[in-house]
């Protein structure tokens, strides 16, 4: 399994907002910094209404009509609905837009118990108009990274194992793969990117949000990410045949 995924070893700081929207054992941020508006114009925030429920993730826009996320967050799904262009949760900012779709494609390979092949995409039913807040992420990443790269990891997840609740405002960290004890990821950010920064400042997608331990926010147990790079061929193929 250490194929599919990056481990970071992870700690805990962060926001709030009172949600009734379910969530699932996912990542965190922790040690975190509020994002600027239109710092991530690409980042997405996911509802996914199930059979069981509706819960919350994330995702990142890799065009006008296509999110990256985990797979996990989009199995047995029955309705997205997908908010861009705002840091904000519960605000109806002028840039906020929000899209609906029940179109999704799942890894061939994903399995839910292991999280292998972690990893999905969703389609929107007509492409959206780019704006300043919203844009879709420069680049996927072509090659793995190799121990101590510096990367960045943003969501809206809960602050703390006692408190269930999302941060209202998007949220983003700095962190160093497998050697970081001070700054993580919480619940409610499964399928957030690991963003690396590219010599000229463009963003790379390097990961995918994945899993933390189970002892929870306050453990400095690994949190894990799907490898990008892997996939590249995937994404790629779904999306030009679909």
């Amino acid at each position: 399994m250490s194929h599919f995924k990056i481990v970071l070893v992870v700690l805990l700081s962060s926001a709030v907002i009172s949600s009734q929207i379910k969530q699932k054992p996912g990542s965190r941020i922790i040690g975190g910094d509020l994002a600027r508006a239109g710092q991530f114009p690409y980042s997405a925030s996911i509802y996914i209404r199930t059979a069981d429920g509706t819960y919350f993730y994330s995702g990142a826009l890799l065009n006008n009509q296509w999110v990256l996320t985990a797979g996990q967050c989009v199995d047995g799904g029955l309705l997205f609905t997908i908010r861009l262009g705002t840091n904000s949760l519960t605000a109806n900012d002028a840039s906020l837009v929000r899209v609906a779709t029940d179109t999704y494609f799942l890894h061939p390979q994903y399995n839910g118990e292991t999280l292998e092949n972690d990893i999905g995409l969703i389609k929107f039913r007509e492409p959206i108009t780019y704006s300043t807040y919203i844009q879709p992420i420069n680049y996927l990443s072509e090659q793995t990274l190799p121990v101590g790269s510096q990367v960045v990891s943003i969501g809206w997840g809960q602050i703390s194992d006692e408190d269930a609740d999302l941060v209202d405002h998007l949220n983003y960290v700095q962190i160093v793969t497998l050697r970081n004890f001070n700054e993580g990821t919480c619940l409610g950010d499964i399928g957030s990117p690991l963003i690396q920064y590219g010599s000229r400042g463009y963003a790379y997608h390097v990961g995918i949000s994945s899993f933390l331990s189970a002892d929870g926010c306050e453990s400095t147990d690994p949190s894990g990410f799907t490898r990008t790079a892997v996939y590249r061929d995937w994404i790629r193929n779904t999306i030009a045949n679909n």
